[in-house]
């Protein structure tokens, strides 16, 4: 049985998970091939490239999407891999879960007055892309039950059904990428189990519209209800609302490293640096 232990010391995100995925030995022409399944490979390019983390080389992958592919790459926009889906009340949630640090010109101010060439896509509208995708069972699943996690979590905070959550920038390209291009690679890599350790959520506040929130946000700790957390001295909300989904919808068991004969490793390169902990998810293969 081929086990995959997401080593999660310094939080995940959904960028970190695909990174480490393909540091790990997945394939990066088969993950763009499937993904196209979808259909909506006019509004994205992938990019993936080696960092330098605290001393380890790990993967970077990015979605530049949209109005952003054709603009000047001069200005680093560091979106941290943070999200607050949804924390903006009856105000469009216009925030950001693509984890992303996309490198792009226009300049990033709180009205989100700016276009960002996202596509606001409801619950509903997520679901019917995905089984339309033709996917195997296994992938089509692996990414409706993370899909709906982040929903049902959505909809209890803001109190709506699941069927008319917007997602906003939960539902926007970048998102649905990260999300069912995990499903696309645990499938093409031949897990058959995964298992996790404690997620560390970091500690510290974080600004969003209505003020300041203690991290975890809101919805990241709704999604991870039920999983072991780890305590975290640094001041940083180190997983996102989709590295939270990823971590309680796909493991089983959470702890400690199993018993097991590692056949792979892989790093997946966060936004983020700190002065003495690499920014990095660890994943690791084995039987």
């Amino acid at each position: 049985m081929k086990i995959l232990y997401l080593d999660c010391f310094s939080g995940l995100s959904g960028d970190m998970t695909i990174g480490a995925l393909l540091d790990a030995g997945g394939d990066f022409e088969h993950l763009e091939e499937e993904l196209k399944k979808l259909q909506i490979d006019d509004e994205y390019e992938l990019k993936i490239s080696k960092v330098v983390k605290n001393g380890i080389t790990s993967t970077k992958f990015d979605v530049v999407l949209g109005n952003e592919m054709i603009q000047d790459h001069t200005h680093t926009h560091d979106h941290g891999d943070y999200v607050h889906a949804g924390e903006h009340g009856d105000h469009e949630a216009h925030v950001h879960t693509h984890d992303h640090e996309h490198s792009h010109t226009h300049t990033h101010d709180h009205d989100h007055s700016h276009n960002h060439g996202h596509h606001h896509r409801a619950y509903r509208d997520i679901v019917q892309l995905i089984e339309q995708a033709g996917y195997s069972e296994k992938v089509e699943e692996m990414a409706l039950n993370m899909f709906k996690k982040i929903g049902e979590a959505e909809g209890k905070i803001h109190g709506v059904p699941l069927a008319d959550v917007h997602f906003h920038e939960v539902g926007a390209v970048d998102s649905i990428i990260d999300i069912v291009g995990t499903a696309i690679l645990i499938e093409q890599l031949g897990v058959d189990g995964i298992k996790s350790a404690p997620v560390p959520t970091g500690s510290g506040h974080i600004h969003i519209d209505h003020g300041v929130y203690p991290v975890p946000a809101p919805a990241t700790l709704e999604i991870l209800r039920g999983v072991p957390l780890a305590k975290s001295e640094l001041k940083s909300e180190l997983t996102t609302p989709t590295g939270a989904a990823i971590a309680a919808v796909l493991a089983t068991e959470y702890g400690t490293f199993p018993a097991m004969s590692v056949t792979s490793i892989g790093y997946g390169a966060g936004t983020k640096s700190f002065p003495n902990h690499p920014n990095v998810l660890r994943v690791m293969i084995g039987e």
